[in-house]
Parts: C-alpha cells; sequence; structure tokens
C-alpha cells in the first residue's frame, strides 16, 4: 500500500510495480515459468516479475483485465502482449482506432495505444490463470493508484473476476460506486460520477473458441467506449 500511494507518476508507479513480492505463491509461480519456459520460447529471455500497467498516460480509456498470461506478459512484459487473448484484444482495438497495429508480440514492436491505457487486476501470472481472493486484495492498491492518476472517463472491464475487483478500487480511488453494485455482462453499463463502467467478456481462448466473443461483440464495446470517451 505504502509502495502505491507514494507513486507521483505513471513512471514511478510502473517501477514500483515491477518489484512488487508482496504474494509468495504468485512469485515463486511467475519465476518459476521464467527459468523453465516454454520449448516454444526457450531461447526467449522471459520478463517474469509484476506486468505493469502501460498505454497512454492522459487516456480517457482504461482497459482492466485479469492477470498476464504465463507466457505472454510474464514472457514479454507487456499485459496481453504475445498470446492468444492479446491477439484478439489488439485486432479489435486496431479496427476501432484505439491501437497503432493490429498485433502485439513483443514489447519493442512499435505498437501504441490510442487513447488507452491497460492495466490487469492481478500483476502477476497466476497458475492456471486463477489468482486467489487474497491475491486479488493484495494488489489492489496497485489499481486504485492507477485510477487516481488516469482519471479515465471510461473504463472497459475485461471479465467477471475483473468486474468484481474493480469496484473496491473504485471505492477506495475516491470514485461515488453504485448501490447496488451492477452485475457483470457483456455491454452493461454504470456511471460512476462521471466516469462509465462497460462490462466486455475477456478474450480468452475459452471465449474465442466457443464463439461466446467474436470480433463484432469486442468491436461493439470498444467503439462505444470511444464514442462515450469524446474520441
Amino acid at each position: 500500500m505504502r509502495l502505491a500511494a507514494g507513486a507521483g507518476d505513471h513512471a514511478e508507479l510502473a517501477a514500483r510495480q515491477s518489484v512488487c513480492r508482496a504474494c509468495p505463491r504468485l512469485v515463486d509461480w511467475r519465476e518459476s515459468v521464467a527459468v523453465e519456459r516454454r520449448r516454444a520460447f526457450r531461447d526467449e529471455r522471459y520478463w517474469g516479475r509484476p506486468v505493469p500497467s502501460w498505454g497512454a498516460e492522459d487516456a480517457p480509456i482504461l482497459l482492466v483485465g485479469l492477470a498476464p498470461a504465463a507466457h505472454g506478459g510474464n514472457r514479454t512484459g507487456r499485459i496481453f502482449t504475445g498470446d492468444r487473448s492479446g491477439d484478439w484484444l489488439f485486432a479489435s482495438l486496431h479496427r476501432c482506432g484505439l491501437a497503432a497495429k493490429d498485433t502485439s508480440t513483443h514489447a519493442g514492436d512499435g505498437q501504441r495505444l490510442l487513447h488507452t491505457r491497460v492495466v490487469a487486476t492481478v500483476l502477476c501470472a497466476p497458475p492456471d490463470n486463477k489468482p486467489l481472493p487474497v491475491e486479488r486484495d493484495a494488489c489492489r492498491p496497485w489499481l486504485v493508484r492507477e485510477l487516481e492518476l488516469t482519471r479515465p472517463k471510461v473504463i472497459v472491464v475485461l471479465g467477471g473476476f475483473a468486474w468484481q475487483a474493480l469496484w473496491p478500487s473504485l471505492a477506495a480511488a475516491g470514485l461515488p460506486v453504485p448501490r447496488p453494485r451492477p452485475r457483470f455482462g457483456h455491454g452493461v453499463e454504470a456511471a460512476v460520477g462521471d466516469a462509465v463502467v462497460l462490462g466486455c467478456y475477456h478474450p480468452s481462448q475459452q471465449n474465442t473458441f466457443t464463439g461466446r466473443v467474436t470480433e463484432e461483440m469486442l468491436d461493439t464495446v470498444f467503439r462505444r467506449a470511444r464514442a462515450l470517451a469524446g474520441r
């Protein structure tokens, strides 16, 4: 909490995020994955640390995801970069004018987010992509400080886990949380002061392979986010 609250800007916040060791289970997992590595990436040096937020610092749109993938963000050092979920996400953001390129494979690939910033609810890759509630809560101060620094007009929440984690973070950042809390759903909108929270199904392989998420569904949410942000 002290590390997060003391960050004066996004650069300092990212630096502090990248050295966090608050959750022993996540530290052990992310570092073991970085040593053992997947066969396809055996010659690469993995990031193996918490993956900080990235994108435009004055972004009116903030995307909130679940956590880095073990061989995606935990490998590349950038959330949604180098994994299948990111393939779908960046393609949609590009179609909607919110990303410079339709793919992102590594941190130095020239990808830029336009009017948009991305953060994860849990900054370390969790086993089986399932953080524990205590790990979610331990990571909350990072998201709170991100909200305080960014003050987005639109918050797009990818998936039910991130949706549930967002509301206590909004309250801790001093934003008025509606009562009762809105239920998660694709395309659900909720006003939070002057901002709007948008629900969006996560572009995970489980959702994209089964057709629960389509390109059109993602595009509809991101075009709505862009319209609400005045971009």
